[in-house]
């Protein structure tokens, strides 16, 4: 479960941690962002379990509007954050209409603009060439990039399983992507586009699902991720 804490990163951004989430049994932990949009309302990012503790703390927040699948593998808890606010607009990743037909998407990302409610609060900028699929967003006002699995930042891990693959991975204790990964960019030349037209965006941090968020050097930390990428 989450650990029932919202943190502030910046004016009208917070995140929350689901630290002991496992994939492929791998503790990875993962984590949801929220943002304020104009207007008062919030956008959940990636939803996590979210606890009747958490629910309570981000209702105090504002009123929940939209929600965001951010590419075909952060769902899983999209349905019960729908289930909690029912109001809200979905908007996921192209292609996970087929792979959850129990949701109901208002808009695909990548497919014209996002929601208005949105106005410049959050820059859409889709990775390409890759078969996760992700939309990463840029906050300008907190110069953030938020995004799920941009790359995974672990500095510690209690887990012995998980630390050897990290280290196996070329990832542990620094910013990167593991190259047991590196398979799902198909296409490099796309996937490098992209990666060069986020990093023309100006912004100083990172938010990311696994890992520890980097508040400094970001844009650094995703140069040397995606070297592996030749245009």
């Amino acid at each position: 479960m989450s650990d029932d804490r919202l943190t502030r990163v910046a004016d009208g951004l917070w995140t929350a941690s689901e630290p002991e989430f496992r994939m492929l049994g791998l503790k990875l932990g993962t984590r949801m962002t929220i943002v304020r949009l104009p207007g008062g309302t919030l956008l959940l990012h990636s939803p996590i379990a979210i606890s009747a503790a958490l629910a309570a703390e981000i209702d105090a927040l504002g009123t929940v509007g939209h929600l965001v699948a951010p590419n075909l593998y952060h769902h899983v808890h999209v349905g019960d954050a729908r289930a909690r606010w029912p109001a809200a607009q979905l908007h996921a990743a192209r292609g996970l209409g087929r792979k959850r037909a129990d949701l109901r998407i208002d808009s695909v990302l990548g497919e014209g603009p996002p929601s208005k409610d949105w106005a410049d609060t959050l820059l859409p900028v889709p990775i390409e060439g890759c078969l996760l699929r992700e939309t990463v967003f840029v906050h300008p006002s907190s110069r953030t990039v938020v995004s799920s699995d941009l790359f995974e930042n672990f500095l510690a891990m209690d887990d012995t399983f998980t630390r050897l693959y990290l280290q196996a991975s070329g990832v542990w204790q620094k910013p990167g992507w593991g190259r047991f990964l590196r398979v799902l960019y198909r296409d490099h030349r796309a996937a490098r586009r992209s990666v060069d037209a986020l990093l023309e965006h100006d912004f100083e941090g990172a938010i990311i699902a696994h890992g520890t968020p980097v508040t400094h050097g970001a844009k650094d930390a995703i140069r040397r991720t995606f070297e592996f990428l030749k245009a």
